[in-house]
């Protein structure tokens, strides 16, 4: 798997002894959670993972190099059952990603360390980690955080419709591989599908609402995608992700310094 993690900042490159001379209290571990899953006819299965590693390689990048913030491994396989009936898809049950995540969270715990993030990058992963989050704090203590996908990013140039229901291969997502990973970009196969529209408001939406509907990605996508990429190109992607990390960055020094104010 490719990644753009700064070797100095990747846990798993660094050896026990360097590990036990991390300060416990203050540093921040980064567990990404995502999905290897179908993304249309044009995109790979590892985008969440890679879209994941990308946003969080230029993040870390930008913190003070002094600040002890590390990526641990990526947790790769999520819940993606609503993509299942696609070659490829490879999604574990919601039972499983919590097990997996809880017992990293036990080790990380058994290690002295006080600070997780969960930084999320699948839709299907998300209920799940906010469960997690608080889960992780009750049972061992931790001062967990949760992050998903590209906070506040504004993503200047996409039409509302692809804003709110391109969520799934569509521009924004393409555009990000198009300019980290243009190889496994196959613009040539590129289709669209919504699952609703902006200018038809229901009573019911597929997610976001008080009332929503459960849906399987086939019921309305026969390609699998959700959104237009047509419109993508390096050049936002490479904007976008580096206006992303410049937020991701900010948010994980404040995730470093946050203290508990009782009472507030």
């Amino acid at each position: 798997m490719k990644t753009w993690i700064p070797d100095a900042r990747n846990f798993a490159y660094l050896t026990w002894k360097q590990v036990d001379a991390l300060p416990r209290d203050s540093t921040l571990l980064v567990l990404p959670t995502a999905a290897i899953e179908q993304h249309g006819h044009h995109l790979p299965l590892a985008t969440d993972t890679l879209i994941n590693n990308l946003l969080l390689g230029k993040a870390l990048e930008r913190v003070p190099p002094q600040l002890p913030i590390y990526a641990l491994p990526p947790v790769c396989y999520g819940k993606s059952n609503e993509h299942l009936g696609f070659p490829g898809t490879l999604s574990v049950s919601a039972q499983t990603f919590l097990a997996v995540v809880r017992d990293l969270g036990a080790s990380i715990a058994a290690g002295g360390f006080k600070k997780l993030v969960l930084y999320n990058t699948h839709g299907g992963n998300t209920s799940l980690v906010d469960v997690l989050a608080r889960d992780l704090r009750i049972e061992f203590g931790l001062r967990t955080f949760t992050l998903f996908g590209s906070p506040d990013a504004a993503f200047d140039g996409v039409s509302r419709q692809e804003r709110t229901y391109g969520f799934h291969a569509g521009e924004i997502e393409t555009s990000f591989l198009l300019h980290a990973t243009p190889e496994l970009v196959y613009p040539e196969a590129y289709t669209s599908s919504y699952i609703a529209h902006v200018d038809r408001p229901e009573i019911l939406k597929p997610e976001g609402s008080a009332a929503n509907f459960a849906w399987m990605t086939r019921d309305i996508a026969p390609s699998g995608v959700m959104g237009d990429p047509s419109a993508a190109t390096a050049q936002n992607g490479e904007r976008w992700s580096n206006e992303t990390a410049a937020r991701i960055a900010e948010i994980l020094v404040a995730m470093h310094s946050f203290e508990q104010k009782h009472g507030a």
